[in-house]
């Protein structure tokens, strides 16, 4: 029986490389994304199935777990992956542009988590990756509303850890640091110029699959360039909270 995995954002950048990375592995994929043409072509690129969608809205995620069960019958790895950057100026406040961010990086992650455990859960268990930041460990001045979002993944991770874990399902997040992928196109050539390393998007994949089988509840993996991923520890702070019921998802 094949492995099945859902994923977010996955018309390009660091989704299209677990897609694809899973995929190789013999991983049959659902993909989803608000660039229809990009992940209709991905998805048939690797015979899998798509959904063109806007994750801030809640059918979206419905949706795209229907899909997965109807074209494959259950649901084993999900990446919550969808994402954009902030760019939010306090000073000169634009609540479309707020309420976009909030919706994409934060509402999207909890949609999809209540949407996916349901069917993980029939399925036997499973995994939840959710894409975070370094700017969801520590305070980026560049982009604060970003870095909200980020922080808020981080947290919903953290105290999903064991009430999931006693479902069999498994909940993590990658932190990577910049990533050469679409959103930071605008940036890119800056790093370049200042001789800033940048993660590829397979860099960040290979971490993602490895945050799949983490043995620890609520693992956050650092992913930054030249480096093995590592464990991430709140020094002084306790892990997940321990002892809990299952949340009703």
């Amino acid at each position: 029986m094949s492995t099945v995995a859902l994923i977010t954002g996955a018309a390009s950048g660091i989704g299209a490389a677990v897609a694809r990375r899973l995929s190789a592995g013999g991983v049959k994929c659902v993909l989803v994304d608000l660039d229809g043409e990009g992940v209709e072509r991905l998805a048939k690129e690797l015979n899998g199935a798509w959904l063109a969608a806007d994750v801030s809205n809640p059918e979206a995620s419905q949706e795209a777990v229907a899909l997965a069960e109807r074209r494959y019958g259950r649901l084993d790895l999900v990446h919550l992956n969808a994402g954009i950057s902030g760019g939010v100026d306090l000073a000169d406040f634009d609540l479309a542009r707020y309420r976009q961010v909030v919706g994409v990086n934060m509402d999207g992650v909890v949609f999809g988590v209540r949407a996916s455990v349901p069917l993980l859960a029939r399925s036997g268990g499973g995994a939840i990756v959710a894409t975070s930041s370094l700017a969801g460990l520590v305070g980026f001045s560049g982009d604060p509303v970003y870095t909200m979002t980020k922080h808020a993944v981080v947290g919903l991770v953290r105290a999903l850890a064991e009430p999931l874990a006693a479902r069999n399902i498994r909940i993590s997040a990658v932190c990577p640091g910049f990533t050469d992928t679409p959103l930071v196109a605008d940036a890119r050539e800056m790093f370049v110029n200042a001789g800033f390393p940048l993660l590829t998007a397979d860099d960040v994949a290979a971490a993602v699959e490895t945050a799949f089988y983490a043995d620890t509840p609520g693992t956050l993996l650092i992913v930054q360039p030249g480096r093995q991923p590592v464990p991430y520890r709140y020094a002084g702070v306790p892990g997940p909270a321990t002892g809990q019921r299952p949340p009703e998802l």
